[in-house]
C-alpha cells in the first residue's frame, strides 16, 4: 500500500485561521499522517507510481493543485482540480461546524450530537467528491478524502 508521508500547505495568501479550524487543520495533518492510502494508478502512458509521496496543497487561479513528488522529491504529478464541485460542500461544512462550535459551548448533548451529525453527513459527501474528483488520477480511501477534504475547506475559504 503507497501513502502520503508529508504533507504541505501553500497558504500564503490566506487569513490566519481561527483557534477552531487551526485546530482541526492540526489534527486532519496528524491523522492523516498517521493513516493514509494514496496511490498513483497508470495514467497516460505513466506506470503506476510507488509511494510513499510528498503532497503540497495549495489554491492557485481558483483550482485546487495537488502537487506530488516522490520521497526523493522527484516529480511524480500534478493535478488541477476546479473548484466549482467543492463550493457547496465546502460552504455547507463551514455553515455546520460554526454551528457545532457554537453548540459545544451552550447546548446540551443530545443537540450537540444531532448537530455533530449532520456534521458528519457534510464531511462524508465532501469526501466523496474528492474521491469523484481524483478517479483515474489517484486512488484514496475514505478516511483519506475525509481528512483531505477537512485541508480544502482550510484552503478554500482560509479561516
Amino acid at each position: 500500500m503507497t501513502h502520503i508521508s508529508h504533507i504541505s500547505l501553500d497558504d500564503r495568501n490566506l487569513p490566519v485561521p481561527t483557534t477552531e479550524i487551526g485546530q482541526e487543520r492540526k489534527v486532519a495533518i496528524f491523522d492523516l499522517l498517521e493513516n493514509n492510502s494514496f496511490t498513483l494508478p497508470e495514467r497516460d502512458g505513466r506506470a503506476a507510481l510507488e509511494g510513499p509521496y510528498r503532497l503540497a496543497l495549495a489554491i492557485r487561479e481558483r483550482r485546487l493543485v495537488f502537487d506530488i513528488k516522490t520521497i526523493s522529491l522527484n516529480q511524480a504529478a500534478e493535478f488541477h482540480l476546479s473548484l466549482g464541485p467543492f463550493r457547496q460542500v465546502v460552504k455547507d461544512y463551514f455553515q455546520i461546524c460554526e454551528s457545532y462550535f457554537e453548540a459545544m459551548k451552550t447546548m446540551p448533548p443530545i443537540q450537540i450530537e444531532t448537530i455533530d451529525m449532520a456534521r458528519r453527513g457534510i464531511h462524508n459527501e465532501g469526501a466523496r467528491v474528492l474521491q469523484e474528483r481524483l478517479s483515474g488520477k489517484a486512488l484514496i480511501d475514505e478516511l483519506t478524502a475525509r481528512r483531505l477534504f477537512t485541508l480544502i475547506c482550510v484552503l478554500h475559504f482560509g479561516g
